[in-house]
C-alpha cells in the first residue's frame, strides 16, 4: 500500500505499478495454495479432495472476516495506509502460528530457523511501516497540491484538504474534496454570487424558506443570508467534519462571514438523498451545491429520481439552482444534466460563466415553468449584475446544447460522461 501511494504521489505511475502489484500478489497466492495443501496432506494424513476442502473453507471465513472488518473497522479508524498495515501484521501473526504450532513438527529445525527470521523481517517492517505512515501520508498529500497543505482530515466520506499560498492578489486558499477543487478564495465569488442569486429571485417578499443542499463550506449560505426576507433556512451536508470546518477553521470563517454559525441557519448533517425522502417540508428555492459527479457516491445526486424528489419539495413559483460543471471541459456532463431535470419534471435554463479557477463554469435554473434570468441582490455584487447575467444565458456556436439522455440510479451516464470528459484536462 505504501509503495502504490508512492507511486501515486510521486512518480504518477499508479496504474502500471498497480498491475505489477496484482501480478506479485496472483503468483504469491498461487504458490501459497499447493504448499498449504501438502502441509495439510503431510500432517492430517488428509486425501487432496479433503484437503483442499478444508483449505477452502478455512479460505472463506477469513475473507469474510476480513471483508467486513477493513471497511467497518479498521478504515474508519485507522485510515488506509495504517489499516492495511495492521492486516498485514494479522496475516504475519496467522503465517507464524501455521508454521510454529500447526507445521512446526513437520518441518526441520533448519527451515525453522529460516522462516522465524523472515516472519520477523516480515513484522518488523509492517511496524516500521507504522511509525511512519503518519509522517509518509503527509509528505505525500503534499506533493499532489501546488500550495502548502494547511489543513488535512480524512472522513469516512471523503478526504478534506485545504491549502493557502501568497499571491500577487492576496491570499488564495482553496478546498479540495478528494482532490477536486471546490474554490479558490480568489474568484469564489464569482462563482457563488452565479449559483446563488438568479434563484433567490423566487424568494416572496415575506418569510422565504432556503433549502441548500451541499455547500458545507458555508460560502454558498453567506449569500443567501444576505436576504432580509429570509425565513426559514436549511442547509444539509453530508460530512459532519465539513460542517464543524466551516464553523471553526478561520480560514473559512472569514471567508463564509461566519454563516454556518448563523441562528437564522438550521445546519443539518445528513444525506442529502436520504434527508429529501424523510422530509415533507417546501421551500420557496432549493440550491443544490453538490461535488462533481465523477464517483459513484455523488452521481445518485444527479439522477432523475432525485430530482424527482427536489420538486416535491419545491413551493408553488419556486425554484432550484445546480451547479452542473463546465459546458467547454465537459459538456456531454453538462447537458445530461439539463436533460435529467426535464426529465424529472423541470422546465430549465441553462446559463454559465467565468470563474478563472475553474474555466467556463455552468448552472441550471429550474422551476415548475420555465425561469427566466433575473436577481434581485439585497446588496452590491462583486461580479454578477442583470447585464452579466442576462449575457450567461447565451452559449456560443461550439458550445449548443447537445441531446443527451438522461441519468438514472439504474443507469447513471452522468458517472461515465464525467470520468471520461475529464481525464483529458
Amino acid at each position: 500500500m505504501l509503495a502504490l501511494y508512492a507511486a501515486f504521489a510521486y512518480l504518477s505511475i499508479y496504474t502500471s505499478a498497480l498491475i505489477v502489484v496484482a501480478f506479485v500478489l496472483g503468483l504469491l497466492i498461487g504458490a501459497e495454495i499447493p504448499l498449504l495443501m501438502v502441509l495439510l496432506q503431510r500432517i492430517r494424513k488428509q486425501e487432496a479432495g479433503s484437503a483442499v476442502a478444508d483449505m477452502f473453507a478455512a479460505d472463506y471465513v477469513g475473507a469474510l472476516i476480513g471483508g467486513l472488518c477493513f471497511p467497518f473497522l479498521l478504515l474508519p479508524f485507522f485510515g488506509q495506509l495504517r489499516g492495511a498495515l495492521i492486516v498485514g501484521l494479522v496475516n504475519a501473526a496467522a503465517g507464524a502460528f501455521l508454521i510454529f504450532v500447526v507445521f512446526g513438527r513437520v518441518l526441520s529445525r533448519t527451515k525453522l530457523i529460516a522462516l522465524g527470521a523472515a516472519t520477523l523481517a516480515v513484522v518488523a517492517a509492517l511496524i516500521a511501516g507504522l511509525v511512519v505512515s503518519g509522517w509518509f501520508e503527509v509528505t505525500a498529500r503534499q506533493a499532489l497540491y501546488r500550495d502548502p497543505v494547511v489543513a488535512a482530515e480524512r472522513t469516512p466520506y471523503q478526504d478534506i484538504v485545504i491549502t493557502e499560498r501568497r499571491t500577487a492578489l492576496g491570499r488564495d486558499t482553496r478546498l479540495f474534496l478528494n482532490g477536486d477543487l471546490q474554490f479558490s478564495s480568489i474568484d469564489e465569488y464569482r462563482y457563488h454570487e452565479a449559483l446563488v442569486h438568479p434563484a433567490m429571485s423566487a424568494l416572496p417578499a415575506r418569510g422565504g424558506s432556503v433549502l441548500v443542499l451541499g455547500g458545507g463550506d458555508g460560502l454558498a449560505l453567506r449569500e443567501v443570508l444576505t436576504y432580509p426576507n429570509l425565513g426559514a433556512t436549511t442547509l444539509v451536508e453530508l460530512d459532519p467534519e465539513m460542517i464543524r470546518l466551516g464553523r471553526t477553521d478561520s480560514r473559512l470563517t472569514s471567508l463564509n462571514r461566519g454563516s454556518m454559525n448563523d441562528p437564522r441557519a438550521n445546519i443539518i448533517a445528513a444525506d442529502a438523498f436520504s434527508w429529501l425522502r424523510d422530509n415533507h417540508d417546501r421551500f420557496d428555492v432549493i440550491i443544490i451545491d453538490m461535488p462533481d459527479p465523477d464517483e459513484t457516491a455523488t452521481a445518485k445526486l444527479y439522477s432523475a429520481e432525485f430530482y424527482a424528489m427536489v420538486r416535491g419539495h419545491l413551493a408553488t413559483g419556486g425554484r432550484v439552482v445546480v451547479q452542473s460543471g463546465s459546458p467547454y471541459f465537459a459538456p456531454q456532463s453538462y447537458w445530461c444534466i439539463g436533460s435529467t431535470l426535464n426529465e424529472a419534471g423541470f422546465k430549465t435554463t441553462p446559463y454559465h460563466v467565468d470563474v478563472p479557477s475553474f474555466g467556463d463554469w455552468g448552472f441550471y435554473l429550474a422551476g415548475r415553468e420555465r425561469p427566466s434570468l433575473t436577481m434581485a441582490a439585497p446588496r452590491e455584487t462583486k461580479f454578477l449584475t442583470p447585464d452579466v447575467l442576462a449575457a450567461a444565458g447565451i452559449f456560443p456556436a461550439d458550445r449548443q446544447p447537445r441531446p443527451v439522455p438522461p441519468s438514472t440510479l439504474m443507469d447513471p451516464r452522468i458517472l461515465r460522461y464525467a470520468q471520461s470528459e475529464w481525464t483529458a484536462y
